[in-house]
């Protein structure tokens, strides 16, 4: 990170096209131009390579109403930062532009909690916010984020954040995107059947039955924690349903189903 908070790309040219052009292409080539957009509060999306989450992700993506802003969650694989790390000030670059932090907000929900701390190391090498990036800027030029990268497993803590969330953007014109991959390097029908018990517990709206089925199947769900704070505070903000897009596999992709990554997309409204 410099001193001017300005965030390269950690992952351009590996799980996306560093070229702005080809990004592009990449991405119409995911999309659907005909989908019916849903005024949604917040919506889960995966986070691999575009080659392998992308068709999800397009899919999703193309049926969501892009906001002025759009609170990131996302999981810390990096283990750098704090357990809630939240960067309240700066842009975040990409292939197809810069995006600037919505400092005013992120300064608001920063307040909100005990838990938020403001915290850059969090960000610099993670990749599960910023794949995320391109496919909204595609829909909205002059997008803000805020982005917050999550490293606990305490399910209060969670809950409590999401409230604090919804509290802070219940006014503004905010989409709540949370990031995650499914289970990671099971074969096929295994990968398929905990999938499921985790994306129904999502679509009941249930962060509680989520958390119980990540620890009860051993479910490896990278982004559950996140998929916990949006389910908390898309409730708190009147969240009644939610809508299963597209799941598929890595496996799908290639044609080697003995060991896939799973990968879904939700929109909450």
């Amino acid at each position: 990170m410099t001193k001017l908070n300005i965030r390269k790309p950690a992952v351009a040219g590996q799980f996306y096209s560093s070229s702005a052009a080809e990004l592009k292409k990449q991405i119409e080539g995911f999309i659907d131009p005909a989908a019916e957009k849903k005024d949604a509060i917040a919506c889960m999306l995966p986070h691999a390579g575009y080659m392998f989450s992308g068709p999800v992700a397009g899919a999703t993506i193309s049926r969501v109403k892009i906001k002025e802003t759009c609170l990131l969650l996302g999981p810390n694989h990096t283990g750098y930062g704090r357990p809630f790390s939240l960067m309240s000030k700066g842009i975040w670059q990409t292939p197809l532009g810069d995006v600037q932090i919505n400092e005013k907000l992120a300064e608001n929900i920063l307040g909100q909690s005990e838990y938020l701390e403001e915290d850059e190391l969090g960000h610099i090498h993670e990749h599960s916010l910023e794949v995320e990036l391109p496919f909204l800027q595609f829909f909205r030029k002059d997008l803000k984020i805020v982005p917050i990268a999550i490293a606990t497993q305490d399910l209060q803590a969670l809950k409590d954040v999401g409230k604090a969330i919804a509290s802070a953007i219940k006014k503004e014109d905010c989409l709540i995107v949370a990031s995650s991959d499914m289970s990671h390097y099971l074969p096929q029908k295994e990968a398929e059947k905990k999938d499921t018990l985790a994306i129904d517990a999502i679509l009941e709206l249930d962060e509680n039955k989520l958390m119980q089925r990540i620890r009860q199947y051993d479910i490896s769900m990278c982004g559950y924690a996140p998929a916990i704070v949006m389910l908390s505070a898309a409730k708190a903000m009147g969240a009644k349903k939610a809508e299963l897009v597209k799941y598929q596999t890595s496996g799908d992709i290639i044609g080697d189903h003995s060991s896939v990554v799973g990968y879904a997309g939700i929109i909450v409204y």
